[in-house]
């Protein structure tokens, strides 16, 4: 991959088989409120960013220019200022840069620090058009992790990841963090020799010294899709436009475990339109990476521990490469409408695995999701448990729970089922292409839908009755639950040993999927004696599984019991993965089984390992949980 260039020819054929992308600037979709924000960019709105940054690892901070290009609205007069979101940034100095002219200094004020959002940057642009602000990062900035060399496979090279969703760009650069704001980017990025750059991006042709990276991002995208990594990373293609990036201990695994990436691309276009990004790569990050994975676009962040060895947790893949379709093509315009996102990339991330390993294994995920969906919505206050959520005055990482994932999947195979299959996937892929390179809310959706579906449908889709689906709590009466036929024998064999009608030596799982070992797990007792914990145990030697999925879930049942012989495996497994979908229920049960004093203890050995955004989860969750 090295040396590819962004503008290709057979790239370019790809877009204009797409339709093409439109100008940033063809539609206002920062003309509507973003309480997550403070900019105004109905105002005056950001088009283009330009960085040019160096990347200090001994001082652990980001430094350089962030250039803006801005566009003045109808409602923008002389004296409009330009307003951007930062947060944890120190300003050097603001200036703007004509293209004839050198750069002119300009007034600018940091406003009052809010808890959430940070601080408000106003610059007074004059007639300016285009605005240099030159800043640093500091160690407060969200988005960003700097590991030492011990902290990756290596362990010879430190390294480096953003991470901007949903509103931690800000933390790294000054600019209108709101998904209803989408920007084209460019980027210089310079590395200490022998490290690499990766961005979500085109990575232009190398040329000139060492360690000076070119990226270019001509798609319009909002800013939590800005992404940057670096360390120490080989590549594997995959396939004609799909790769793998990771440390050179890991890529050939990785490349493995995602061989069938271009098949899933192949699956997505065939259904709901062409891929219209050029390449679709993935970098495997170090463990401490608080997500499964992250759909930036062009370069799919994911998480080692989906390298089972066995492809059976490549549904992550599949799930990041349909955000390609749902959340990066067509995107929610505020956190509120965040299930526009997770919603319809959960229902194609199944879709995709129903094609390509089968209708059972679409079945056993659905079946898995419905389970983790009812314990969340047990769980919630009935404000959480809706799809367009309420989050004024709230951090919009509140709401990434499994609602917007689980339910919205969920409401959108009742509408498949009320249409039709076929006239949904018609449906799905017009939505994507009347809405391509467009930040939505909720209620354009809703427009959109009963123009071209619903207001032409039967009276079953009719009926649906979407308020219920969309603003009430937990599930409307006509939510089908899934059934999965190969978990009824799992179902049965759990009854069965726990009843203690068969041994666990008796239970044939030569065939289990890692989804019949969860789903085997999660249909045990809540309660068990050690000694029936040590025979499955000894049975299957459940304490020393590497699939991450399938310990994660022993590691509860444990927990839960009391169960010694697992604590070694449990206190390794919380300092050494940083995914806080593994971190939070295993704390969490901490908490409610042993205490604080116990969670607290390995979570002093483990904190500095972790992302910000996991730390700052961790650490709400042993301030106010529990004893």
């Amino acid at each position: 991959m090295r040396g590819r260039r962004a503008f290709t020819l057979a790239g370019m054929a790809a877009v204009l088989a797409g339709g093409g992308w439109p100008e940033a600037t063809a539609r206002a979709d920062g003309d509507r409120d973003d309480v997550h924000s403070f900019a105004k960019p109905a105002i005056v709105r950001v088009t283009r960013v330009e960085l040019d940054l160096t990347v200090d690892f001994p001082n652990k901070v980001l430094k350089g220019t962030a250039t803006l290009k801005v566009q003045r609205g109808k409602r923008a007069d002389t004296d409009s200022p330009l307003i951007l979101d930062t947060k944890g940034l120190e300003i050097d100095r603001v200036e703007s840069v004509g293209p004839t002219d050198g750069p002119t200094p300009l007034k600018y004020e940091l406003g009052s620090s809010d808890p959430v959002k940070g601080r408000p940057l106003t610059i007074a642009l004059g007639k300016a058009d285009t605005v240099r602000v030159a800043y640093r990062t500091t160690e407060n900035a969200s988005a960003l992790q700097w590991l030492e060399p011990a902290g990756t496979a290596g362990k010879t090279h430190p390294f480096l990841f953003t991470q901007s969703e949903a509103i931690h760009a800000r933390s790294w650069i000054p600019l209108q963090d709101s998904p209803g704001v989408r920007v084209t980017y460019g980027a210089t990025i310079r590395v200490p020799e022998g490290l690499t750059a990766v961005m979500s991006a085109d990575r232009l042709e190398e040329k000139g010294k060492p360690g000076v990276f070119r990226f270019e991002m001509p798609q319009p995208i909002p800013s939590y899709l800005i992404a940057l990594a670096v360390g120490d990373l080989a590549f594997r293609p995959i396939g004609p436009r799909t790769g793998v990036f990771a440390e050179p201990s890991v890529v050939e695994a990785a490349a493995r475990e995602f061989a069938d990436t271009e098949k899933m691309v192949e699956s997505v276009e065939k259904r709901f339109g062409p891929y219209r990004w050029g390449r679709y790569d993935i970098l495997v990050l170090p463990p401490s990476f608080p997500f499964g994975g992250m759909e930036n676009p062009k370069l799919t962040f994911a998480t080692p521990t989906v390298l089972a060895g066995d492809r059976s947790l490549v549904a992550l893949v599949a799930h990041e490469l349909s955000h390609s379709w749902s959340g990066n093509l067509v995107t929610n315009a505020t956190w509120r409408d965040f299930w526009l996102n997770e919603g319809f990339t959960t229902y194609l991330e199944r879709r995709v695995v129903e094609d390509l390993y089968g209708p059972d294994r679409a079945a056993m995920e659905r079946v898995l999701g419905w389970d983790v969906l009812h314990k969340e919505l047990a769980s919630f206050a009935p404000r959480d448990q809706v799809l367009h959520i309420d989050l004024t005055g709230r951090d919009p990482d509140e709401g990434m729970t499994q609602v917007p994932y689980e339910k919205g999947a969920l409401f959108l195979t009742t509408v498949e089922r009320a249409v039709g299959r076929d006239a949904f996937d018609v449906y799905l892929r017009g939505y994507f292409n009347r809405n391509a390179f467009k930040s939505i809310t909720t209620a354009d959706f809703v427009k959109d839908l009963h123009a071209n579906l619903l207001d032409h449908a039967g009276p079953a889709a009719k009926a649906i009755d979407l308020h219920a689906w969309l603003d009430g709590p937990g599930l409307p009466k006509d939510a089908v639950e899934p059934t999965a036929d190969r978990f009824a024998k799992v179902e049965s064999a759990a009854a069965d040993w726990a009843a203690g009608k068969i041994s666990a030596e008796a239970i044939s799982t030569s065939d289990w999927s890692t989804f019949e070992w969860v789903h085997f797990l999660h249909s045990l007792p809540d309660r068990l004696p050690t000694d029936r914990l040590a025979e499955l145990d000894r049975a299957f030697g459940l304490t020393n599984r590497g699939n991450a999925e399938v310990a994660h879930q022993w590691l509860l049942v444990a927990v839960r019991n009391r169960y010694a012989p697992a604590d070694a495996r449990l206190e390794s497994f919380l300092t050494t993965i940083g995914r806080r979908k593994y971190l939070m229920p295993l704390y969490a049960e901490l908490v409610i089984t042993e205490g604080k004093a116990k969670a607290r203890a390995i979570y002093a050995k483990a904190r500095s390992f972790y992302h910000p955004i996991a730390r700052e989860s961790v650490d709400k969750l042993l301030a106010t949980a529990g004893r």
